[in-house]
């Protein structure tokens, strides 16, 4: 990897992160703490497969979604993001990889796979709930409330599946902007 593989991981990681941080702040409706699940991999699918285009050397998506991991620590969230992005993103890296880092169908299907960390962020909801709210109770009861009644351990394999296909719609948006709009600017 060459100093431009790296600033481009930087760049791209940093656009994606301020992307999820913006969802994020939506989290603060009960309502709209499981959407983050469906928001995130949809809008970071545009700027995701953006960064495909860069992507030619293993390693690079890979790092980006470790990066992901150690923002969500920084920001107060657990350590299941970390490890949860740390299997993904090798996962959506050999993906990627498998289709010779050129196929279009192969990066609609990496953004999938990279997405599904976000799900990882609920983990602690339901495994560790107790202590996720001990450390959020200037929340208000009430709102802890509402997202536990949105929040019955079945959601947790469904918002994994949520991410994954909002994953796939995030890409193909992303692969529709990019032909439609950043082509013709040069960019992709």
């Amino acid at each position: 990897m060459k100093g431009k593989d790296l600033i481009n991981i930087g760049i791209f990681s940093a656009i994606y992160f301020v992307i999820v941080f913006i969802v994020a702040m939506l989290g603060f409706v009960p309502i709209m703490l499981p959407m983050l699940a469906v928001l995130v991999p949809i809008i970071g699918g545009v700027p995701f497969m953006l960064f495909l285009t860069r992507v030619k050397k293993f390693g690079m998506i890979w790092i980006m979604s470790i990066i992901m991991g150690l923002l969500m620590i920084l920001t107060g969230m657990s350590w299941p993001p970390l490890a949860v992005s740390a299997v993904t993103g090798l996962i959506a890296e050999l993906v990627f990889r498998a289709g010779k880092y050129r196929s279009a169908a192969m990066a609609v299907l990496t953004n999938a796979v990279f997405s599904l960390w976000v799900a990882a962020n609920y983990l602690p909801l339901f495994f560790a709930a107790d202590k996720y709210w001990e450390s959020r109770k200037d929340y208000g009861q009430d709102y802890i409330d509402s997202v536990n009644k949105l929040m019955p351990k079945w959601m947790c394999p469904t918002l994994f599946a949520a991410a994954f296909v909002c994953g796939i719609i995030g890409g193909l948006l992303g692969r529709k902007l990019m032909k439609k709009h950043f082509e013709k600017a040069g960019i992709a």
